[in-house]
């Protein structure tokens, strides 16, 4: 979400229709883009201005999940401008690529299913598969594990500080997408990543100058 594939137009569409079902007013799309990276849980806690220990949370996530999963089997997400190129030319030049992401294997897998890029992922690494999430670095150190490949060779691009957090605590090249669902006050130099891309397109002429391409 936010670093690969613009996955922003399913849960617009999801969380409007669950507060649709609830009979309550719409919100902003710009603010349900915003608050993508965060997960469901925080989508619900935007769209009905509660929290966590609210009786009715765990309901609505789950309708929230429901909804999304249904939603995922016409799928208005897609890649972001330039990433299938790329992706292209790491297959090209057997380069392994992987996805690690806080987004449950149930919801992943159609997701890529759906996008024709399952087959292509070396690995997929899901909440379902490690003790901690991420910050942690478990889940992107397994990812190198099951890639075979050395930390120092390794890079990371996300869109959340979580994503850097976790690639600096795993001893991998952290790069920060600024073109992914940052809320409007976002302060992403202050994030430490080691490179910044402001656009999708930028990501091959950086992995160039790091020689992974």
């Amino acid at each position: 979400d936010g670093t690969l594939i613009d996955t922003a137009p399913d849960f617009i569409i999801v969380v409007k229709r669950l507060l649709e079902e609830r009979n309550k007013p719409p919100i902003d799309s710009g603010l349900i883009y915003q608050t993508v990276s965060d997960g469901a849980r925080a989508l619900v806690k935007l769209a009905f201005e509660i929290t966590e220990e609210h009786e009715e949370f765990l309901q609505l996530n789950h309708r929230l999940l429901d909804l999304y999963y249904a939603q995922l089997k016409t799928t208005e997400a897609s890649p972001y401008p330039g990433i299938l190129e790329l992706l292209n030319n790491l297959d090209a030049s057997n380069i392994p690529w992987g996805i690690v992401t806080n987004k449950p294997e149930k919801y992943s897998k159609l997701l890529l299913e759906k996008l024709d890029l399952i087959e292509r992922c070396k690995v997929l690494v899901c909440p379902d598969h490690v003790t901690n999430r991420k910050p942690h670095p478990e889940p992107i150190l397994l990812a190198c594990r099951q890639l075979d490949r050395d930390t120092e060779r390794t890079v990371y691009i996300g869109d959340n500080i979580r994503d850097i957090e976790a690639a600096k605590n795993a001893d991998v090249i952290a790069i920060a997408a600024a073109y992914g669902y940052l809320p409007a006050n976002t302060k992403i130099e202050e994030w430490h990543a080691d490179f910044i891309l402001r656009s999708a397109e930028q990501t091959e002429p950086l992995l160039n100058t790091l020689k992974f391409t």
